[in-house]
């Protein structure tokens, strides 16, 4: 007990400003590395590695075993060549994220067309879910989507929800793909979409969410892409961002979301978490005063 009292003693006579940035930036790169892996098969991976470490530490700290102690620093070189093999899927996501400096840091201003770009989608998903008609529609923001274009059929139409309705309309030879919203026009529809590789869904036992939802979650989790989709048994309306989905939706709240999706935001002098971590404390004071 003393020994560790004067280890810690020591510990904190040695801590300085450095210290405490250095271990600020080791918090914030294992806070965003659980962030990038919540809801993905690579949880139960990092779990088992976690484990693994934890008791391999144990065990050559408390018992003096020479020869598995080799066997580990052996095979440490080739752990650290399958962690990125492993995790590929994850961090090629991370970096899309990170290139999309635009949404994470900076957003620019939102077009004048995206308030009525809403308000179709909005009525047309109402329909649709009144009349039970399945529906994908995707809505691309920043990164392009001209390969899934190209997998469906050249439109090039306005944006109207009689449009979107005759598109989705069942036994029509667009139905079961997805219509790519370019702007404010229909820039193609029976499109193909990436399934969802997370395996979120397919955890869940809801049966009303089948390749429609997966291929709205996948789009999503592959690009910057808002997706709006409908369900052809329950009539459901589901909206579908950065990988997350949002469920049992009206017309009144999927306006909501969508306003707050694309609702224009000035550039400040410092990125919008922080911004807003600001706020929240200067609204905290004044509440006290």
């Amino acid at each position: 007990m003393t020994n560790f009292i004067s280890e810690l003693t020591f510990f904190f006579q040695r801590f300085d400003l450095l210290s405490a940035v250095d271990v600020l930036l080791v918090t914030m790169a294992v806070f965003f590395l659980l962030r990038l892996v919540r809801g993905t098969q690579a949880v139960a991976l990092l779990r088992g590695m976690i484990v693994l470490v934890i008791t391999i530490a144990v065990l050559t700290s408390l018992l003096n075993l020479p020869a598995f102690t080799w066997l580990l620093e052996a095979s440490l070189p080739a752990l650290l060549i399958a962690i990125p093999v492993i995790f590929a899927p994850e961090i090629r996501r991370a970096l899309e994220r990170l290139g999309r400096t635009n949404n994470m840091f900076f957003l620019s201003a939102t077009p004048d067309h995206i308030e009525a770009l809403i308000e179709t989608v909005c009525i047309t998903a109402q329909r649709l879910s009144d009349r039970r008609y399945g529906a994908l529609i995707v809505i691309e923001r920043e990164v392009p989507l001209a390969d899934y274009k190209e997998t469906g059929v050249a439109l090039d139409a306005e944006l109207t929800p009689q449009l979107l309705l005759q598109i989705f309309h069942i036994n029509t030879p667009l139905h079961d793909g997805a219509a790519i919203i370019e702007k404010d026009r229909i820039a193609a529809a029976g499109c193909v979409m990436p399934l969802s590789s997370s395996g979120t869904l397919s955890r869940s036992t809801d049966r009303s969410m089948g390749l429609r939802h997966r291929a709205a979650l996948g789009i999503s989790e592959v690009s910057d892409a808002v997706s709006v989709v409908v369900s052809e048994e329950t009539g459901g309306i589901s909206v579908t961002h950065n990988g997350r989905m949002i469920r049992r939706l009206d017309q009144a709240r999927l306006k909501n979301i969508l306003t707050a999706f694309f609702r224009p935001r000035t550039t400040g002098r410092f990125p919008g978490w922080l911004e807003r971590f600001l706020a929240r404390t200067q609204g905290e004071r004044e509440s006290k005063q």
